[in-house]
């Protein structure tokens, strides 16, 4: 039997080579790829704005830097305005974290015993999960590990900074010169997919817009409801730094709210009387109120994505790039639906239509079909 060969030919060569060193290419150039990535995220997000004010007669370069000034305004005021206190409260909660946890295995431990679970073999690894400085240790170094993988792609903490004002730069300049910019992409395309994208242009800027919009407007108004309950239930020490932590972690879909509602509930166990109760209640409150009004007013309409591919979009970039990807994937899995809906769901069922329409057809009809398809 003779030997088969295994002949690559030098185009094939030349495109393993050429796909290596792309990828080597891009892995280098990760940090700038995830800038460019949140600066497409916020210039999708601002875009209607924009918009809003070029209709009132402004050049596009002066709405775009109204827009920016007042954006970056309001951020520093609000920084400045309750900044310091968020600080204060956040480093109080973090000082008192053993505390809490420690009143949390008493909670447990009093529990079991009115459960009548004493053996000493169903108690140790009870004790050791709660270990008050095994478990703040883990929590501070899981924390640190998050967040560090979002320190890594930015290069530190000036790497950081820089790269957030680079975002702001190049998204004003997308939102400044889009058209040309849009048309000299699309022109690298070969017809008539050059058409094809250029239709796809306008759905998936305001898929991904629209996105973070709602996200961002769900999450102040959960945000001031938290810290407004927690006052009213007696937790006025940390309300406003606790209503901070519940609403950023809510910009995270699903694992977000749950994380926000931990720190408060861990504080109210250290409270006499129904608090954890109360607290919990208001949580489940808004919760279901983020869920069933606010997310489909919000949200729901403009992502379109089965909440599977949102969660493993929101893991999968938490995995990678930290808080950073779980922030900035969900929009571009979002935005790339857009694509994959309308290049090739919708035209693959409208050809499933047609060939069953066809099939259906008898023989005199389908040959009148084919006549009129010739004269088209």
């Amino acid at each position: 039997m003779p030997k088969q060969r295994f002949v690559i030919s030098l185009s094939n060569l030349l495109l393993i080579v050429g796909v290596i060193g792309s990828t080597l290419l891009l892995w280098q150039l990760r940090s700038l790829l995830v800038t460019l990535m949140i600066a497409v995220v916020l210039a999708a997000a601002l875009a209607p704005i924009v918009n809003g004010a070029e209709r009132l007669r402004l050049p596009r370069w002066l709405a775009v830097v109204t827009v920016y000034l007042a954006l970056i305004g309001g951020i520093t005021g609000a920084g400045i305005l309750i900044g310091p206190t968020v600080v204060e409260q956040i480093e109080r909660l973090i000082r008192r974290l053993p505390t809490y946890l420690e009143n949390l295995w008493i909670l447990i431990e009093n529990l079991a015993i009115r459960l009548g679970v004493t053996d000493p073999e169903t108690v140790s690894p009870i004790s050791q999960l709660f270990d008050t400085q095994a478990l703040t240790s883990w929590i501070i170094r899981s924390s640190q590990q998050v967040a560090i993988r979002s320190y890594s792609v930015t290069r530190g903490i000036v790497g950081g900074v820089l790269s957030i004002i680079l975002a702001l730069l190049l998204s004003g300049y997308m939102l400044v010169g889009s058209k040309n910019l849009i048309s000299g992409l699309i022109s690298l395309f070969p017809y008539p997919w050059n058409q094809h994208l250029a239709a796809q242009v306008v759905p998936v800027s305001k898929r991904m817009g629209s996105y973070i919009q709602g996200r961002v407007l769900v999450s102040g108004i959960l945000g001031i409801a938290i810290t407004l309950g927690l006052r009213i239930l007696g937790l006025s020490e940390f309300a406003l730094g606790l209503g901070v932590i519940a609403g950023f972690t809510n910009l995270i879909p699903f694992v977000g709210p749950i994380l926000g509602a931990i720190p408060a509930l861990i504080v109210a166990i250290s409270h006499e009387g129904l608090t954890f109760g109360w607290v919990l209640l208001l949580f489940a409150i808004i919760q279901n109120l983020e869920t069933y009004v606010l997310d489909p007013l919000l949200v729901g309409p403009s992502v379109k994505v089965h909440p599977l591919y949102q969660l493993l979009a929101v893991l999968g970039g938490t995995q990678v790039l930290g808080i950073v990807g779980a922030l900035i994937v969900p929009p571009w899995v979002a935005g790339g639906a857009v694509l994959l809906e309308n290049l090739y769901l919708q035209p693959k069922q409208q050809a499933e239509q047609q060939q069953n329409a066809i099939a259906s057809l008898s023989p005199s009809e389908e040959k009148a079909a084919d006549t009129v398809s010739l004269k088209r």
